[in-house]
């Protein structure tokens, strides 16, 4: 039986998309580890299958609308959050988006309409929400992004998005500075590939993967058992010092030099 070390925690998932995401998988822990939690949905057309998928959770598991680059929405995300719970204790961030032709061909071509789009989601989306979760993590808590190594070193074709994510976690680390006095705690993991619907819709994508498992320690990527398992430890109180952080989860390929 899994330990239930966020018993009582109130947790936001956004960027459910399907069985497969990252984020349902570390909404899965969250709620086996003992938090209750409120999920949104972007567009009607994802919002069955977030439906579907959240109904694991009992018909009372709380689902809204949000389109994070629209503070309007977020706002009226963030009232009917109130109307289920006056307090939250965790929030997820696996929100990212950049025009597919963005994601082919070189960096050099990207256009200052996909370089807005990308920043608007990726990142700025959790500026935008930890200003609004902050208030309502009255006891402290946690906030968690998902990231990519991408931001760090070139990987072809993942071109904007690397850019994105560069911006997403300087911004955790500015958000760990401003939040920390609250006790907020703000951090990334940054996941390996994993096939998800969001990493097909990178180029060469089947490619990067065999990379891993051809150059990482441990000769391997990761999988979302073990994404969701690094969620919960940031989550709870044993991650309670950390917090500005990146924590990669990729079989250590992250170490290696060449």
């Amino acid at each position: 039986m899994t330990q239930q070390v966020l018993a009582g925690k109130v947790g936001l998932v956004f960027g459910v998309a399907n069985k497969r995401s990252i984020a349902w998988a570390i909404a899965k822990a969250w709620a086996a580890a003992g938090a209750r939690l409120i999920f949104n949905y972007q567009g009607e057309r994802l919002k069955e299958n977030v439906e579907e998928l959240v109904g694991e959770f009992g018909e009372k598991t709380p689902l809204f609308p949000c389109d994070v680059s629209s503070d309007d929405e977020i706002k009226a995300f963030f009232e009917q959050v109130r109307g289920e719970t006056d307090r939250l204790d965790l929030m997820l961030h696996s929100l990212a988006f950049a025009p597919k032709e963005a994601l082919e061909g070189d960096f050099v071509s990207t256009s200052r309409e996909a370089f807005r789009t990308a920043h608007d989601i990726s990142a700025y989306s959790l500026v935008a929400l930890a200003r609004e979760v902050a208030p309502l993590m009255k006891n402290g808590g946690s906030i968690l992004a998902m990231t990519y190594y991408g931001s760090q070193k070139v990987v072809p074709h993942y071109n904007v998005m690397g850019v994105a994510k560069a911006s997403l976690e300087a911004s955790t680390r500015y958000l760990a500075y401003d939040l920390g006095p609250k006790n907020i705690r703000v951090n990334c993991i940054s996941a390996g590939p994993v096939n998800t619907l969001a990493a097909r819709g990178i180029s060469g994508f089947m490619s990067m993967l065999k990379h891993y498992q051809e150059r990482a320690p441990l000769k391997r990527s990761c999988d979302t058992a073990e994404l969701g398992a690094t969620g919960v430890f940031l989550a709870s109180d044993g991650a309670a010092a950390i917090t500005g952080q990146v924590i990669y989860v990729d079989g250590g390929y992250q170490i290696m030099g060449m």
